[in-house]
């Protein structure tokens, strides 16, 4: 088994986990911090923008059974890539869209993925979510971890905006297999 590593920021994190737990090939999940200027910051320093820090998730996947090229397609209609401010009702640097790359390879990947994603002709807006170089990822607190099995129910305007967007644009095929389409009537 092959393992590589994939790290996204696009919102809290509480949102980003389950649709990339629920994959097959996926090996964990762990929501933290990263890019930010601090040592092992706490989520109480990042929520108030003193360290400089994203929410993401560090995700460790079998790459013989899902492609890194596939986790960056998901992260997109996870995320609003027109807004660099924060994503849903959650605003701020903290919670800015990046797809942070470890190597050329992921780099090449995430920018291709980006310009035919701008080139869809799908957005009014142009995409600024930011593709920048791997940092010290920290793990957050365990309260943290795997907190959508805690609530059972992820952010409704997220929920929202990926169900209204994408299948106003045609992509209904994306949602084959998100188990969050399936409540799609509780959000609408």
């Amino acid at each position: 088994m092959a393992t590589e590593r994939a790290i996204f920021s696009g919102g809290c994190f509480w949102c980003m986990v389950q649709p990339f737990e629920e994959r097959e090939g996926i090996l964990s999940v762990i929501s933290g911090y990263t890019g930010g200027n601090v040592e092992n910051p706490t989520y109480e320093q990042v929520k108030k923008h003193l360290t400089g820090h994203t929410e993401a998730v560090e995700i460790i996947f079998d790459n013989s059974k899902i492609t890194y090229q596939s986790l960056v397609e998901l992260y997109w209609i996870l995320t609003d890539p027109t807004d660099a401010f924060g994503q849903f009702e959650d605003r701020g640097d903290n919670y800015r869209p990046v797809i942070f790359v470890e190597n050329e390879e992921q780099e090449k990947i995430a920018k291709e993925s980006k310009a035919q994603l701008q080139a869809s002709g799908n957005f009014d807006s142009p995409i600024v979510t930011s593709i920048e170089a791997v940092q010290k990822f920290w793990p957050a607190e365990d309260y943290h971890q795997g907190f959508y099995k805690k609530i059972q129910k992820i952010m409704p305007n997220q929920v929202k905006f990926v169900i209204i967007f994408w299948k106003n644009n045609g992509k209904n095929n994306y949602f084959s297999d998100l188990m969050i389409i399936e409540r799609e009537n509780d959000f609408l």
